[in-house]
């Protein structure tokens, strides 16, 4: 039976090189894959997914009115796919998680779904609860905070490079806006941040 992974870090840690690497491997092999992102996340455009080593591919466009069985179904008729594979995997909605499921426990087809596991306030993204939840395999994708520790959260920061705490939880951005920490430089920069430009190195 095929399974439903979730691959999730903080950011910066190499998700979508990971994901075209995978999809990489299956073509070379002489299968099909489909590639899935959001649309909401449109910073190199619209039906790309693109990693910051300068490797991209293109990519199906979801919404969270989409019914992603429903899709994936569709482009196995046209021609069978045998893998499945999800950018930004937060912005999932719960009940596409569930669709994703189904198309590994009805279809036979492996989901690989690679996205954050908290916003800019430690809490879970929808997606992440429900793949947390509903995976088969969950494996974490490490990087590292400025103070060598291992990175688990993310701040989000202004132009200034300030710390910003408060605001809604979905804001596209890159390094420009993000910032990789560990827990202890996370609580630090939801307590200091807005008096102190990042890094929190003591």
């Amino acid at each position: 039976m095929a399974k439903l992974y979730f691959y999730y870090s903080t950011m910066n840690a190499g998700k979508s090189t990971i994901l075209l690497q995978s999809s990489y491997n299956y073509r070379e092999r002489g299968m099909n894959t489909l590639v899935l992102a959001p649309e909401i996340d449109n910073r190199m455009g619209a039906g790309k997914v693109s990693s910051r080593i300068g490797i991209d591919a293109d990519a199906e466009v979801f919404n969270t009115a989409d019914n992603l069985f429903v899709i994936v179904e569709h482009e196995h008729k046209r021609s069978p796919i045998h893998c499945v594979l999800i950018d930004e995997a937060q912005f999932l909605t719960k009940k596409q998680v569930h669709q994703l499921s189904d198309v590994c426990d009805t279809m036979n087809i492996p989901v690989l779904a690679y996205g954050l596991r908290t916003d800019f306030q430690g809490n879970l993204f929808e997606g992440s609860d429900a793949l947390l939840a509903w995976a088969d395999s969950l494996t974490e994708i490490k990087t590292i905070c400025h103070c060598g520790s291992k990175a688990t959260m993310v701040l989000r920061v202004d132009d200034t490079g300030r710390v910003v705490k408060e605001g809604q939880q979905v804001q596209i951005g890159g390094n420009e806006r993000y910032v990789p920490v560990c827990r202890k430089h996370f609580k630090e920069g939801m307590e200091k941040g807005g008096q102190r430009q990042l890094p929190l190195l003591d």
